[in-house]
């Protein structure tokens, strides 16, 4: 419980009503809890004192959740925070979009409180572990990739990836079972505003899974959003 009345969550919510009933659910599982209730007064909140997560709607007055968003995932110091969208706009774009602006997770309104306090735990969880393997050797399934080394093993076997695939290798498999979108997949492996079709990552998908062999199979297609590597 220590460790946990050390992280603070910042929820946005334009309504007052919702903010306060995360605000008393999370508090009573120990996290340190601030609420505001603009767009304009998250990006200020967040950026003076950085939380270790935030809860977004993405219908605010102002500055719109989709645009907070859009700000935190930019600015360097802001960037590495997980955000939850929490709102009632549920069609596939409106999630396209959210995961694409960098969200790590999305939940509709109506919610549950244990379902996003639980969603909470995994995006913490989640990111002390990203943080931690950076640099170290990914296992999944029967791949072994040494990311300093640049090498891939398959059953035991090199197997030989451009540098494109390489990065792409591993963005997938440091979150299995984790969905991402075309465009995130061109913005973790070639930066912002790589001039580039969704079509070459497509490609790229392809080149990736012959070289695989049979252990292609684990990259799987999300029809209309984009790929995850099977849990």
């Amino acid at each position: 419980m220590t460790t946990v009345a050390k992280q603070k969550i910042l929820i946005i919510d334009d309504e007052e009503d919702i903010l306060e009933l995360i605000r008393y659910n999370l508090a009573k599982e120990g996290y340190s809890v601030e609420g505001v209730t603009s767009g304009e007064a998250a990006l200020a909140k967040a950026k003076s004192e950085v939380p270790d997560l935030v809860v977004l709607d993405l219908m605010l007055p102002g500055v719109d959740g989709l645009e907070v968003c859009k700000c935190l995932k930019s600015d360097a110091r802001t960037s590495h925070i997980p955000i939850i969208m929490l709102t009632a706009k549920g069609e596939d774009a409106d999630i396209v979009t959210g995961l694409e602006l960098g969200a790590d997770d999305y939940i509709t309104k109506p919610f549950s409180p244990r379902v996003l306090i639980a969603r909470i735990r995994t995006a913490l969880r989640r990111r002390k572990k990203d943080e931690a393997k950076e640099d170290s050797t990914i296992a999944v399934h029967n791949l072994v990739i040494y990311p300093d080394r640049h090498q891939v093993l398959v059953n035991g076997e090199a197997v030989e990836f451009t540098a494109t695939e390489f990065a792409l290798l591993c963005l997938l498999t440091r979150r299995p079972g984790w969905v991402f979108t075309r465009n995130q997949i061109i913005n973790a492996v070639k930066g912002d505003g790589y001039a580039v079709t969704d079509r070459s990552v497509d490609v790229q998908i392809v080149g990736l899974r012959k070289k695989l062999g049979e252990a292609g199979e684990y990259i799987e297609t999300v029809r209309g959003v984009g790929y995850r590597l099977k849990e």
